[in-house]
């Protein structure tokens, strides 16, 4: 229900295209929700293919924002943009409409055009836009390159918008250039994150009950959306958004290099750059046909599980090593149902405890705070493990949808004032969780098996598994030395990430 409202308020229109459903948040400066909506969204699944109707996303949209405005009295709507899934891709005719199904952000299917371009010397993955961009014009013929938030925009606005950099990104960009690869696509015009693409039109009004006039604000990627609402937006601040699978992005002064493409480059308006990855473990690789709560005190009693897992949710991995033929393992035997969970919610955190390592080997900057988003952190016993495992605080805010961080870009594209500042006192934080000292300790040697496991495999980079280990020897050292309940044992005094001189 909303709260009440002073006459002549405004609230700003968060719209997440999601993979299952639409959300929508009308939200104010304070971050007060004022409204929210929801619909759901179908897809096709089959082995590699995952593809959407366009046309679902426009009438979820709708009821989504509906919902979302349907209660609000006395408030002015000041603007909105929208978010969707990083890497999903279609063509479009010359008026904005569909010409083809949506790839979404994990088809599989351009694996053979992914190889071309990496000959080509681009560095792509497999599931990302651009190779899927080709086996579209391959199969379907010729049209324009669309994103996910852009089919939505142009209904909106009442025709075709340019697509902003951070969608784009996925599909070749050069954020650094700002220019396209020397491809031959129909790619569209390309404008930053919080740019004004237009008004909703009357006809969009009628149909979505968002005012008609009011600003629409080119988005931003999901991923980026959620570090937004989680305020991460600082250098060296973190976002870690856990759901089906597992995206960490942070915040940059200069674009964190790395060859082999694992790690890539968002820019927020303001010239700040977020770097991240995502990982294919997460989340999805739970059962879903029991109580998550029952089986959360039940894989309190396995610490360490006696099985240590790598939980891909499907084959491949892209962050934090790229490896396509990757796989889920277990290493050992669970001695029940609710060790095999045990074993599940601690690999993904010893898998999140990978990627920071291998962010540091990078010489990202990790000495802000770390925010956990996503549909994982509704598990309070989750966030406390994954603190443990990572040696490190964590911050959970009240609300973790990418909508809220799509509200919070909508008012500083109309209002200019920075975005950090904004998302700031949006963002309201539940709660601050510690690590203990010795369950951090206790989570050591089954990361290091890990580490050494995926390095046997052929996966892990060894100069990455051999950071990881000086950086595990590091904190035990530091944790030995520290008498017990003291902590955090896996930072230094004034709260910054241990370094262990080996950064590059």
């Amino acid at each position: 229900m909303a709260e009440m409202t002073d006459e002549n308020e405004t609230a700003w229109l968060g719209i997440d295209l999601g993979t299952q459903s639409v959300r929508a948040l009308a939200v104010t400066a304070d971050g007060t929700v004022l409204g929210r909506g929801s619909a759901p969204l179908g897809g096709r699944r089959e082995g590699v293919r995952h593809e959407q109707d366009p046309e679902e996303w426009w009438q979820a949209v709708c009821t989504a924002s509906r919902s979302a405005l349907t209660t609000l009295t006395g408030v002015r709507i000041g603007g909105l943009a929208v978010c969707g899934t990083s890497g999903t891709v279609l063509l479009t005719d010359g008026e904005g409409r569909p010409a083809s199904p949506a790839l979404m952000y994990d088809d599989g299917r351009a694996a053979a055009e992914a190889v071309r371009l990496r000959e080509a010397g681009l560095a792509v993955q497999d599931t990302w836009a651009l190779p899927k961009a080709l086996w579209l014009v391959g199969v379907h013929g010729e049209g324009r390159v669309t994103h996910q938030p852009d089919v939505v925009t142009a209904r909106l606005v009442g025709g075709p918008v340019p697509t902003d950099s951070s969608h784009a990104l996925k599909t070749g960009y050069d954020l650094q250039r700002d220019a396209w690869p020397d491809l031959a696509l129909d790619l569209p015009e390309v404008v930053l994150p919080g740019t004004r693409l237009g008004e909703v039109c009357p006809a969009a009004a009628e149909a979505t009950g968002i005012p008609a006039g009011t600003a629409v604000i080119a988005g931003m990627t999901d991923g980026c959306a959620a570090q937004i609402a989680a305020g991460a937006l600082r250098h060296g601040s973190w976002n870690s958004v856990l759901g089906t699978t597992l995206v960490l992005k942070g915040a940059a002064p200069a674009p964190v290099l790395d060859p082999t493409g694992v790690v890539y480059n968002h820019r927020a308006p303001g010239g700040t750059w977020l770097p991240g990855g995502a990982s294919s473990v997460g989340a999805g690789a739970l059962p879903a046909d029991v109580d998550p709560g029952v089986m959360d005190e039940r894989a309190a009693a396995f610490e360490p599980s006696g099985a240590i897992a790598y939980p891909l949710v499907s084959p491949g991995e892209r962050f934090p090593f790229l490896a396509p033929d990757a796989t889920a393992f277990l290493l050992g035997t669970p001695a029940d149902d609710a060790d095999r969970w045990a074993g599940i919610l601690q690999g993904v955190a010893l898998a999140e405890r990978l990627c920071l390592d291998y962010l540091d080997h990078l010489g990202a900057p990790l000495d802000g705070p770390l925010t956990l988003t996503g549909g994982a952190a509704r598990s309070a016993y989750w966030n406390q493990l994954r603190a443990d495992v990572l040696g490190r605080p964590v911050r959970v805010p009240e609300q973790t949808e990418p909508a809220l961080g799509m509200a919070a870009l909508a008012a500083h594209g109309v209002t200019g004032e920075p975005l950090p500042d904004i998302a700031e006192r949006m963002v309201r934080i539940r709660t601050t969780l510690d690590p203990n000292l010795e369950r951090t300790t206790l989570f050591a040697e089954p990361y290091a098996r890990l580490v050494d496991e995926l390095t046997e495999r052929g996966w892990l980079l060894a100069p990455v598994a051999v950071h990881a280990h000086s950086r595990l020897n590091q904190e035990t050292n530091v944790c030995e030395d520290l008498p017990r309940g003291a902590g955090n044992c896996a930072t230094s005094h004034d709260g910054a990430a241990l370094d262990d001189g080996t950064r590059p």
